[in-house]
């Protein structure tokens, strides 16, 4: 399980996005093979995908595996891409052979590989194609190969490209979050994204160690943070009124240490487990100053001290 909290947010990302449409699977393993694809959704045939989704619904009508990255993937890192397709799509074909069913180019998985920035070279070096349906940032290998390039930071600014600049860099992420803060209060999708953005920064933060692009994500996602602080304390002042102030402020309180608390585990260890979901409600029931020196400490301390401290 991948610790990169860029890698982790951009999985959280597409699996809250994309599972209402299919199924998502996460670090699937391809197989017979040590391989592993980040994202891999295969859509409901019943399912209807929402207008607002943009791009990122257009991609979703398809099979597809959705390979993103913070930094310009190598030749290797495109290569190795290419095999997990090829070696996804000769599984869809021997399970269509078994269910006596044919399939056609246009059922077979897409691999969509999806960086923040692309030099030139690389694209030649590619042999990529445009096509003016999909507008500006989005380049195809050779029809054959089943395989599109999506580079953020040339993305068309609209509001179909939104959910896919969001996960960009720079100048071309600070715009994104301008433009979900800027969306309705009662839009779902804002509401999403917001959570998904807190979690991230306080990933970041949690890290031992942040070098000069994790302090620049930090400052483009300062003001989705504090809207979202602003958003559930809303949140729970009006659960308050309708169900005694007191109690509402209980229960705001709790439900933000338990999203804060997990989201904070499972940046420092990978992945909230079972034994680590087990120990959450104790230190969840801590006073606000042992429940704040925890947080503090817990960059420093180990799964198996943790577990001893709080597992009864």
């Amino acid at each position: 399980m991948a610790r990169n909290p860029f890698d982790q947010f951009s999985k959280q990302f597409f699996e809250e996005f994309l599972s209402p449409l299919g199924q998502v699977r996460i670090n699937y393993e391809i197989p017979g093979e040590a391989k592993f694809v980040d994202v891999w959704f295969t859509p409901s045939p019943s399912t209807t995908v929402p207008e607002d989704l943009g791009l990122l619904g257009r991609i979703a009508q398809t099979p597809c595996l959705l390979e993103p990255y913070r930094k310009q993937p190598t030749n290797p890192e495109i290569r190795s891409c290419l095999y997990k397709l090829y070696h996804l799509e000769a599984e869809t074909q021997r399970e269509a052979k078994r269910e006596e069913e044919k399939i056609s180019d246009e059922q077979l998985p897409r691999l969509w590989i999806i960086t923040t920035s692309c030099s030139e070279r690389l694209l030649e070096d590619l042999n990529v194609t445009q096509d003016e349906t999909w507008g500006n940032g989005i380049y195809f290998l050779g029809k054959i190969l089943l395989t599109r390039i999506i580079v953020i930071d040339r993305l068309n600014r609209t509001p179909d490209t939104l959910w896919l600049r969001i996960l960009g860099k720079g100048l071309t992420q600070k715009q994104a979050v301008e433009e979900v803060i800027a969306l309705p209060p009662q839009d779902s999708k804002r509401n999403q994204i917001l959570k998904l953005l807190y979690s991230w920064k306080i990933s970041i933060e949690v890290n031992r160690e942040m070098n000069l692009e994790d302090t620049e994500v930090i400052m483009n996602l300062s003001q989705a943070y504090l809207e979202w602080e602003e958003q559930t304390q809303r949140r729970g002042i009006e659960q308050g009124i309708e169900q005694g102030i007191e109690q509402g402020i209980e229960q705001g309180i709790e439900q933000e240490r338990r999203q804060l608390l997990e989201n904070l585990l499972t940046a420092r260890f990978g992945v909230l487990d079972s034994q680590l979901a087990a120990i959450a409600p104790t230190i969840i029931a801590l006073n606000n100053q042992e429940y704040a020196a925890l947080l503090l400490q817990l960059p420093s301390l180990s799964r198996e001290d943790l577990l001893a401290r709080f597992t009864r």
